[in-house]
């Protein structure tokens, strides 16, 4: 009976000592997960009424969760008397442990906030990044994928793509085809100047401004050479483009112009009797 009564002496003195704690770190999680919840809430909504890419959305309102999860899960530590600051070191230790050792995966990780933050491009977007081209399907957080013109799926890191050169031909409106073609030096440059405007001119794909610039850029070898550089819509680039290269050689010859092959004149000198 003693020991029952010294064993519910000790129960009791623990249940007042550490009872409101264990009450008070109970409500405070509950509390703290509906407040961090309704956080969470409240920065999805602001982000998706904001400018900022819909794929940045679920990872910002994930780290506003958990980091204020953590900030709630120190203050339930604190309640029992645990040196948080002490907690604090070991977890940024730790933390630089894993960093150095995943180094490449986080230089991936925040040259993909950078992408989703600046945006270069954009899902469906024609781009040139880390010498591929391709259309992009998914931008993540580690890397992106491109699917090329030939349907082939290609996956490349993000900080391969953040530290270099992005070339992003859907982002204007409106682009530029130059094309060059050469023709004979006997024929009428005029003449065939003239027939190349008329053909852009009724070409109903091809914008009047910016005008077409028809002109002679280059006196070659065996031809003439004239640079042809109609604007077009983005959407209409390569049809127009091989419509325009077909129907330039096809027009000329039917006007009399011809294009030349490079040529090579070779003269051969008889030897004398002497040798």
């Amino acid at each position: 009976m003693e020991i029952n009564q010294e064993l519910i002496d000790t129960i009791v003195e623990l249940g007042s000592a550490w009872g409101l704690r264990v009450l008070g770190a109970i409500a405070l999680l509950i509390v703290g997960r509906i407040f961090c919840s309704a956080l969470r809430r409240a920065t999805r909504r602001a982000l998706e009424h904001s400018a900022v890419d819909a794929s940045l959305v679920p990872f910002v309102t994930s780290l506003v969760y958990y980091a204020s999860m953590a900030i709630v899960l120190i203050a339930v530590l604190n309640l029992f008397g645990i040196q948080t600051a002490s907690v604090i070191a070991v977890i940024g230790a730790a933390s630089l442990a894993v960093g150095l050792a995943m180094q490449g995966t986080l230089s991936n990780f925040a040259a993909g906030v950078m992408l989703m933050v600046f945006r270069p491009f954009k899902i469906g977007d024609y781009v040139e990044v880390a010498g591929t081209a391709g259309g992009v399907f998914e931008i993540g957080i580690f890397s992106t994928t491109l699917h090329t013109a030939d349907n082939v799926k290609i996956t490349v890191p993000n900080a391969a793509i953040y530290g270099n050169t992005v070339t992003n031909y859907s982002a204007n409106k409106t682009r530029r085809i130059d094309l060059s073609i050469g023709i004979s030096y006997d024929d009428d440059i005029a003449v065939a100047v003239s027939l190349i405007e008329r053909m852009l001119s009724s070409e109903a794909r091809v914008l009047k401004d910016p005008e077409p610039v028809v002109a002679v850029i280059e006196l070659g070898d065996s031809s003439v050479n004239l640079v042809v550089r109609p604007w077009c819509n983005s959407s209409d680039y390569w049809p127009l483009r091989f419509d325009l290269t077909r129907r330039l050689k096809e027009e000329l010859e039917a006007a009399g112009c011809s294009i030349p092959y490079p040529q090579r004149d070779v003269h051969l000198q008889p030897e004398s009797s002497a040798a």
